[in-house]
């Protein structure tokens, strides 16, 4: 899902509020300078007399004009490099100013994007998300192997198998992940994993642990008041590039809660846009939580991977506490 043109457009004007600021700060340093360098200021004003004057010769057919000009100008150049200096000034103290100087502010070379641009595109996509500290820690950099054994070490090595897998076509195949398995064992985590893999290639992903999304839905959903709130979050839920419904299983399930995960897996489905679940559920709670349409969904449309482990959150624990 490409940004909307308003998501581009507050980015285009972040990059005009920041010409005008670094053209105010360069204005102000050359108001500093004649203030302090009368030498330098009528340096300066040579320069404009002599464009003007150089201007009036080449319109006039002087075939001189143009070489003569660049002669001056090559010379006022310097005498104001030196006239700056001798007023105390740092020699680059009036060249121009740029957050990024690849792109000199504009957010493009060559007509294209600056990586400037990109990276003002990534932390949109991360502050949209709700996963940005999460995904700090949570991400294939810091994965590890070493809290699993035997089964539990194959099943999990499978997991990030698919993960990279999910990873590696998403632009090219519609796929959806349900991890489901006891606490602690590493189900969030690739769900991070993959969030951040998708977010930093400009993919717009969503995360919501399934307590403060329906729970937010459950509120917005009644409020007259916030109908185009809950408006623009059901957009976001269906239209997202992916969704991540974190810890499926903890909120306090109902028949508006089984209801609202249904429409939101159905129209995505229809959307063919990317699901990722996790759930401390087994399949048969599952079942039994929601509906048979919203089980059907997870089993039919979900490449479903089983993890099963230590507790690593508790394990960290004891270590950090013996310590």
């Amino acid at each position: 899902m490409a940004l909307t043109n308003q998501q581009y457009d507050s980015i285009h004007k972040k990059y005009q509020e920041t010409q005008m600021r670094n053209h105010r700060i360069l204005r102000d340093r050359r108001a500093e300078v004649y203030a302090r360098s009368a030498e330098y200021r009528e340096l300066d004003e040579q320069v404009s007399s002599l464009s003007v004057s150089m201007g009036r010769k080449l319109i006039g057919g002087d075939p001189d004009a143009l070489c003569h000009l660049r002669d001056s100008m090559r010379e006022l150049k310097e005498q104001k490099h030196l006239a700056l200096i001798r007023a105390g000034f740092p020699e680059d103290y009036l060249e121009p100013i740029y957050d990024c100087p690849i792109c000199k502010d504009t957010g493009y070379v060559d007509n294209q994007k600056c990586r400037c641009f990109r990276q003002a595109i990534t932390d949109l996509l991360y502050e949209q998300s709700n996963i940005k500290s999460l995904v700090q820690t949570e991400n294939f950099d810091s994965l590890s192997y070493s809290f699993y054994q035997g089964d539990d070490l194959l099943r999990f090595r499978n997991a990030v198998e698919t993960c990279h897998n999910f990873v590696n076509n998403f632009n090219s195949d519609y796929h959806n992940l349900f991890f489901y398995g006891m606490v602690g064992t590493g189900k969030s985590f690739l769900s991070g994993c993959v969030a951040k893999e998708l977010l930093d290639k400009g993919n717009m992903v969503l995360y919501f642990s399934s307590i403060s999304l329906f729970e937010t839905l459950s509120k917005i959903s009644f409020d007259f008041k916030a109908k185009e709130e809950f408006n623009h979050l059901m957009e976001d839920l269906y239209h997202c590039d992916l969704l991540i419904i974190d810890d499926l299983g903890t909120e306090l399930t109902n028949a508006f809660v089984s209801s609202q995960l249904f429409s939101i897996l159905n129209e995505r489905h229809i959307r063919k846009k990317a699901t990722v679940i996790s759930s401390n559920l087994s399949l048969e709670e599952l079942r039994e939580r929601y509906s048979d349409r919203v089980f059907s969904r997870i089993t039919s449309y979900f490449e479903i991977c089983k993890i099963t482990g230590p507790d690593i959150r508790m394990y960290k624990k004891r270590m950090l506490n013996r310590k």
